[in-house]
């Protein structure tokens, strides 16, 4: 006989059964003596290479894993602090990677301050993603990297490797997780977009970054907490209802962590992405033109793995999904749909069983073998296996 969990029972959660008494009252006991039931140590790392808001960071492997195979370094969005890939303990893509033996890296970008209004998107795409890159082949040994980028971070990384200007970069190929391209199918835009126009460049946005020299922290966080608004107002009876459950506990202390450690934007980026993407929409023709160039996704040429949200209200499924016919020059393209809103698709507890396989699948497809590790850029097996060649063929 099939049992049917308490909640799912018509009255059931006015008559707790025992176990469910005993795991509340140790939770709240937790929350009281220790401020949580989270694990949110983050994984440790060292700092292998820095610059202009670049910090580049290898995880250490765990003692009973040797570290094996090309390496993942994973591409922080600007704003967000990097506790989005290592959430917390049990639910950490971080701590997922480094279990499996793959060499793990990340960049983040550090406190953005007044000092940085004047750096650009260029600066990204310019600077901070094509040396990272470089930095963490080099120090894996010359291998080609497995580029993963997150929201914004997927979008300065599909703008590096477009870039004609970034050369030959020792990329093996491409996850882009939630990064929205097409601007007009975000419905949570639809109702501000006639006040986005209605000054033509002069109005109170322009004037107020202008101003603050960027998006300051609080501004970034309300903002990122408004779109999830429901959920946000029904919090605290989900938290009542759930109060027996550690790990939905755990998950919902880690979110907030992460929400009150969001980071400013740099004035002149913010502006770009103002007026290029809210209000120009400007990639959604598969072209960006950033400082004296145009940029087009069209130039691609590794394998690129795209993954939309289900429930993801920032850049919702049709947005992301716009992505992939521009991707011409690409030797394979996979679209997939995966649980989760904007945060959760990463790194929610769903994500353990989906996101996390698949991007598993698709590195290992996509990798080099075991022999000794080339110079960098100089390995182009990864364009021209079996696999490319059928996707070529289609």
């Amino acid at each position: 006989m099939d049992l049917v969990p308490l909640r799912s029972v018509p009255g059931a959660g006015l008559l707790p059964a025992p176990d469910q008494v005993v795991a509340a009252a140790s939770n709240v006991a937790h929350k009281l003596l220790y401020g949580g039931v989270a694990d949110l140590r983050p994984m440790p790392r060292t700092l292998i290479d820095d610059g202009t808001l670049r910090e580049v960071y290898h995880y250490r492997p765990s003692g009973h894993v040797q570290e094996h195979g090309d390496p993942v370094l994973l591409v922080t969005p600007l704003a967000a602090p990097s506790s989005c890939y290592d959430l917390r303990r049990g639910c950490s893509l971080v701590e997922h990677f480094v279990a499996e033996g793959r060499p793990t890296y990340l960049v983040e970008y550090g406190e953005v301050s007044f000092r940085d209004r004047n750096l650009g998107m260029e600066h990204w795409v310019d600077e901070v993603v094509p040396n990272a890159i470089r930095a963490v082949s080099e120090h894996a040994g010359g291998r080609p990297v497995h580029v993963i980028g997150w929201s914004l971070g997927g979008i300065f990384s599909l703008l590096t490797l477009a870039d004609q200007r970034s050369g030959e970069l020792p990329v093996a190929s491409l996850t882009v997780v939630g990064s929205p391209i097409d601007i007009s199918l975000v419905p949570l835009l639809a109702p501000f977009r006639p006040l986005l126009n209605l000054f033509n460049g002069n109005g109170p946005i322009t004037k107020g970054y202008q101003m603050l020299g960027g998006a300051p922290k609080p501004l970034v966080k309300w903002a990122f907490q408004l779109t999830a608004f429901q959920k946000l107002v029904t919090k605290p009876i989900a938290l009542a209802t759930h109060v027996d459950d550690r790990e939905f506990l755990a998950q919902v202390e880690a979110v907030d962590h992460f929400t009150s450690n969001m980071i400013a934007y740099p004035g002149r980026t913010f502006g770009q992405l103002y007026h290029r993407f809210a209000k120009g929409n400007q990639l959604a023709s598969g072209t960006f033109e950033l400082d004296d160039r145009t940029i087009d996704l069209g130039e691609i040429t590794v394998p690129v793995l795209v993954f939309g949200g289900a429930t993801d209200g920032i850049a919702p499924v049709p947005a992301v999904r716009a992505v992939v016919p521009m991707l011409a020059k690409s030797p394979e393209v996979r679209f997939e749909v995966v649980p989760g809103g904007h945060l959760g698709m990463l790194t929610g507890r769903a994500a353990r069983t989906t996101t996390w396989l698949a991007m598993d699948e698709w590195i290992t497809e996509w990798s080099t073998d075991n022999r000794p590790a080339t110079p960098i850029g100089t390995n182009r097996k990864r364009r021209h296996s079996s696999a490319a060649s059928r996707a070529l063929g289609k």
